[in-house]
């Protein structure tokens, strides 16, 4: 490194890049596409790109997959199905490339234990409606961020920063489901904007029977006339997205270092607007005396031990306890909005600027299947990290 810049021979003080082409591990480029350890997951593409899509590492042999399966969780994550979503008109229609095989031997399509490459096409692009804002970066969206890192971005429906990127995970979460066949995984929004559920009216039924899966049909009914209204607004609010694993056995995750609410902190923090996550009681547990806290136990029937309560949310000391795995997390508005809003260009000069184009009016709708899609990856590299070491 300078003495003087700090910078390692090489790059420019203003932006930190390459000046002349560089190989091997001094290469630079935008890393940290992949996260797992034994199931690893790569994401690729962009919001206007051609394509995106994912390559999973690290999935079993043996197990049934077809692009159905797949199918079948990206359709609920699918924009504009409804009017409080985009309305970018996308299929999201997804070809599996590569680690299946069939043969009259195998009963049906399986994989084979080697890389599985999952495409989605994008199909419904309209990038001049974003030419408005090509040197101005929108407030609370990475516009800014990534220029500043890379010196280069695509706005075009903000690039790689897009929640357009999510459906890669989502199609990942589909192959993770088929490890941990075992685990039940859901997901509902539970608050939006200052209007949360009634907990007592919880249906896990009701999620899929209205546009917001929403657990509560009252509460569903009126964040209809709710979101409708920031909608005509061309505004945008925040949601509080809830999911739930059960029929994770105790012992799963490791202590210190890799601590199974530590890893699942961090795949839900990687959803794009995710401001905050929470286990169990979460920040709650703050007004808690000790003895309200305790989930105390009891030997049950079926010889197991048996919790009175789950205020850890399912994970303790890193380590799944058996109960359910239960998790919250706060979704921002989308800053993609009609209203000006006060910003800077590329330039420095200071200037206003509003979005126009297909934006989620509430973000976090979608974010539900995402949720279940990057719980479902943790956990199945836990569950094989987990068999590695104690079999």
């Amino acid at each position: 490194e300078s003495a003087e810049t700090g910078l390692r021979p090489g790059l420019t003080p203003a932006r930190g890049r390459v000046t002349k082409p560089r190989t091997g591990s001094g290469a630079f480029f935008m890393s940290h596409n992949t996260f797992g350890h034994l199931f690893r997951v790569t994401t690729f593409g962009e919001s206007h790109g051609i394509a995106l899509g994912c390559v999973v590492d690290g999935c079993p042999p043996g197990l049934k997959l077809t692009e159905a399966d797949v199918q079948a969780e990206l359709d609920r994550r699918r924009p504009g199905q409804s009017r409080f979503t985009t309305q970018r008109r996308e299929p999201d229609e997804v070809k599996i490339l590569s680690g299946v095989f069939e043969d009259e031997r195998t009963g049906g399509q399986v994989t084979t234990g080697t890389p599985i490459c999952l495409e989605i096409r994008n199909v419904d692009q309209r990038s001049k409606d974003y030419s408005d804002i090509r040197d101005k970066y929108r407030p609370g969206h990475a516009d800014f961020t990534y220029d500043a890192k890379y010196g280069v971005r695509d706005y075009r429906g903000g690039g790689r920063s897009s929640a357009r990127e999510t459906a890669a995970r989502v199609a990942a979460g589909a192959v993770a489901r088929k490890v941990i066949a075992g685990v039940t995984i859901r997901a509902a929004l539970v608050q939006m904007g200052p209007h949360k559920i009634d907990r007592r009216n919880w249906d896990w039924d009701q999620v899929a029977q209205n546009p917001f899966f929403c657990p509560d049909a009252q509460a569903a009914a009126m964040w209809e006339g709710y979101l409708d209204g920031i909608r005509k607004l061309g505004s945008s609010i925040g949601a509080v997205v809830e999911v739930q694993a059960e029929g994770a056995p105790a012992g799963w995750g490791a202590p210190i270092y890799g601590k199974l609410d530590a890893e699942l902190a961090g795949a839900l923090m990687s959803i794009n607007a995710v401001k905050g996550v929470e286990f169990g009681d979460g920040f709650e547990t703050e007004t808690y005396s000790g003895e309200q806290n305790a989930d105390e136990m009891r030997m049950g029937n079926d010889g197991k031990p048996l919790f009175l309560s789950n205020h850890a949310g399912g994970i303790l000391g890193g380590l799944s306890t058996g109960q359910p795995i239960v998790a919250r997390f706060a979704v921002k508005p989308t800053s993609s909005i009609l209203t000006p809003r006060r910003t800077i260009d590329k330039a420095g000069h200071e200037a206003e600027i509003l979005t126009k184009g297909r934006h989620d009016p509430c973000v976090g709708i979608r974010a539900v299947p995402v949720a279940e899609a990057m719980a479902a990856c943790v956990l199945a590299d836990a569950f094989l990290r987990h068999r590695g070491q104690v079999g």
